[in-house]
């Protein structure tokens, strides 16, 4: 007889499957955001993998990749401002751009207001995006990339 499991059994499942097939390859906490949340359809705002979905079905799957999305976010804020700095500076080393690049283009296009996760609270947005945007001055001013006016 074929055992059966419960919807909580198939959750720790996904999510433990998408963890150790995927997540724990990724060394940083900021590179699992980018690639969770490139994961979300910006149309529709719902989490897509195909192989996770031929596994345990479209809902199953997304519902995996959500709680990852968010654990991960809450398991950035979680750092202080050196570990993330430390983070993120791994995360643009094991890139092929080069970092001033990198540090450039996210001045001009704040990718990272795309890795908040639908529905967070208004105050762990705000202390998120505080951080960020405090670790980006201090990459700019490590990479020397000039801000709108500093050339003037």
């Amino acid at each position: 007889m074929r055992e059966r499991r419960t919807k909580p059994a198939l959750e720790r499942g996904s999510v433990a499957d998408l963890w150790r097939n995927t997540l724990s390859r990724i060394p940083t906490a900021y590179g699992r955001l980018v690639y969770l949340s490139s994961l979300r359809d910006p149309d529709t705002g719902r989490y897509e993998h195909h192989g996770l979905s031929a596994i345990f079905g479209e809902n199953e799957a997304e519902q995996a990749l959500r709680r990852s999305h968010e654990e991960t976010f809450t398991e950035w804020l979680s750092y202080d401002l050196e570990q993330q700095k430390a983070d993120l500076d791994l995360y643009v080393s094991q890139l092929t751009v080069p970092k001033r690049t990198v540090v450039e283009t996210w001045a001009r296009l704040s990718p990272h207001r795309n890795m908040i996760p639908a529905g967070t609270p208004e105050l762990e947005r705000d202390l998120y995006l505080l951080d960020i945007e405090t670790l980006l001055e201090l990459l700019k001013n490590e990479y020397d990339v000039a801000g709108p006016d500093r050339d003037a």
